[in-house]
């Protein structure tokens, strides 16, 4: 039976309520009270439906402290990349398990064949759900900006698929050029970011699945895909969702991924596209901007940001990329879902299975991680996805670079 909207964002919200006071956000001492983007990842299998992680956030490194952020510090801490993150680890988490426990069954992957690679598979009858509490940054809420704003001249004439006017990538501005890639919007003043857009990141993992490169050489791309993307039915602009994330060049407007359909791409090892549904929720998560306002007319965005999986192995708050209380940078700061963290974890995973892995734990120490993630021949497949489709149908993506050179 096919899940709804209603029930994918309830399961997200249930889970949050019951989270610990100091995770959340609050009213300050000088009555501002905070607000916070949700987004939660829910799997639906034959007789359950899970919220296997969440996050909250909205910031992000900018492109100076890059290099040093050393692997201990997360880039981009906007709710929706940091509930994929932790999506990733809890994944991680479920293989070490399988891997230690033999008596352990999983609800969401189990071993493919002991001479293949990759040696996890997501269960095939266990679809994936997004929610998202706020419309994701970048191309699919720019309707929702302009809409926003006292003046929306800008719109008379839209300037679809363009390039970026200067070169680089921009936040907010330039309302009049659609679908493009787009860095995470900041104020004016702040320090520039290379991190692209939520709206950018998510369409993307449309070609990519929802792993990240290290997760994908233990498990394959094959079934870890979005079936639906559920937004608050405020946060929802038909336009800009169609453009940024369809497939259908004959829809109005006409999808920017549709370029890889006119033209379907040979991807190997369990790549594809896969377009998600987009469906709409009324339900309001407690810490919403618009629920907030109702309640005051002094809000401020909170500086907190949280993650959590299902299988209880995360739980935490991160304020500038690192643990609440740590330092910047600090590597006892390091969250669990930072790239030091989850490649360590991988790499024990690798360490205790047996058989033709040894290569895979080949890989996984190859050198730095930025080696790991260009070179490892297990992940061609992976680098030729994510090359045709920046090439294709997200032109002008500005890699973020500047924090691979770290080693185990």
């Amino acid at each position: 039976m096919a899940v709804t909207a209603d029930e994918v964002a309830n399961v997200v919200l249930s889970e949050f309520k019951k989270l610990p006071a100091k995770r959340k956000p609050t009213v300050r001492g000088n009555g501002l009270h905070e607000w916070v983007p949700l987004s939660g990842i829910v799997a639906k299998g034959p007789a359950f439906l899970k919220c296997v992680a969440l996050a909250t956030g909205m910031k992000c490194l900018p492109a100076s402290k890059l290099p040093q952020a050393n692997g201990v510090a997360i880039h981009d801490w906007h709710a929706e990349v940091l509930a994929l993150r932790a999506f990733n680890r809890f994944i991680l988490d479920e293989c070490k398990r399988l891997t230690l426990d033999s008596t352990f069954t999983s609800d969401f992957l189990c071993r493919t064949s002991s001479s293949s690679l990759p040696p996890f598979i997501w269960c095939p009858d266990v679809s994936l759900h997004m929610y998202c509490s706020e419309a994701p940054c970048g191309d699919s809420s720019m309707e929702l900006i302009m809409a926003s704003q006292p003046d929306s001249t800008p719109w008379s004439s839209p300037i679809l698929f363009s390039e970026q006017p200067d070169g680089q990538l921009l936040g907010r501005g330039y309302f009049s050029h659609l679908g493009i890639v787009r860095r995470k919007p900041s104020r004016p003043d702040a320090p520039p970011t290379n991190s692209k857009s939520c709206s950018d990141k998510i369409a993307l993992k449309q070609c990519t699945s929802l792993l990240s490169s290290l997760t994908s050489l233990l498990i394959s791309p094959k079934n870890v895909y979005l079936t639906s993307l559920v937004l608050s039915e405020s946060q929802y602009s038909e336009t800009g969702c169609t453009r940024c994330y369809g497939f259908d060049f004959d829809s109005s407007p006409p999808g920017r991924m549709s370029c890889l359909t006119t033209k379907p791409p040979t991807w190997a090892d369990g790549y594809k596209t896969s377009p998600f549904k987009i469906e709409t929720t009324q339900h309001e998560f407690d810490y919403s901007k618009r629920t907030v306002t109702a309640r005051s007319d002094k809000i401020s965005p909170s500086n907190l940001a949280v993650c959590w999986t299902y299988n209880k192995e995360v739980e935490e708050g991160i304020i500038g990329g690192v643990l609440q209380g740590r330092k910047a940078f600090d590597i006892k700061g390091a969250s669990a879902v930072s790239r030091m963290k989850m490649w360590r974890l991988a790499v024990e995973v690798a360490e205790g299975l047996h058989g033709p892995e040894g290569e895979l734990l080949k890989e996984l120490k190859r050198g730095t991680y930025d080696e790991v993630k260009e070179e490892s021949v297990l992940l061609q497949s992976r680098r030729k996805v994510k090359e045709e489709v920046r090439g294709e149908a997200l032109k002008g993506w500005v890699r973020n670079t500047g924090d691979g050179g770290f080693r185990l």
